[in-house]
């Protein structure tokens, strides 16, 4: 096995499961960080996402302002749609080509985290999906204390994605990450032992 997709929800702990794989010698391509690269000052991606969005998604340094922007996609599945069509496209070409970088270096793993993995049906390019899930309701709780954000806000971003335990039955292999740090471990590292 060479290249699995790691997903999760909002506030599962993606990160966590990704720093733990990679520890163990795993080389990690993440969306997110792509996400960010293509929207970075000067791009054609900020550009856009200003064209359509207004000056308000941006900082006074011509960076861009994610809790603005993030306000209005989170409260009109039209606007994150549109949203999507400008960055989605440029993230899938970015992450074939770290995913071929990766892939030629020497880790015995190339792990893949995209949050929205099933929801964008990208299942098929891995050879297995990996799935750090907790419950919704700690979702909530994770969001609201590691982001600031209320309780309402918090679930109207976890509703934006599939539901977790949806993804739980497409999911290759789980990671129960609702308990202690030592048993998320644990289970990265059995899963390590038995796949990798």
């Amino acid at each position: 096995m060479r290249l699995i997709g790691l997903t999760g929800g909002i506030g599962s702990g993606k990160s966590t499961v990704a720093a733990l794989l990679v520890a163990r010698g795993a080389a990690l391509v993440d969306a997110d960080r792509l996400a960010r690269e293509v929207v970075e000052p000067g791009t054609p991606g900020l550009a856009e996402i200003a064209a359509e969005f207004g000056p308000s998604v941006l900082l006074p340094d011509g960076r861009l302002d994610r809790p603005a922007l993030g306000a209005i996609v989170f409260a009109d599945a039209a606007r994150r749609e549109r949203l999507n069509a400008i960055t989605h496209p440029r993230v899938a070409e970015l992450m074939q080509r770290r995913i071929a970088e990766a892939l030629a270096g020497d880790a015995p793993l190339v792990v893949v985290d995209v949050p929205l993995l099933f929801e964008g049906e990208r299942q098929a390019l891995f050879e297995g999906v990996l799935l750090v899930w907790v419950p919704a309701a700690m979702q909530v709780e994770r969001l609201v204390a590691r982001d600031g954000l209320r309780e309402d806000d918090a679930r109207a971003r976890i509703e934006a994605q599939m539901p977790i335990d949806d993804k739980r039955a497409l999911a290759d292999w789980v990671v129960d990450n609702s308990g202690t740090p030592a048993a998320t471990e644990a289970q990265v590292e059995a899963w390590w032992r038995a796949h990798v």
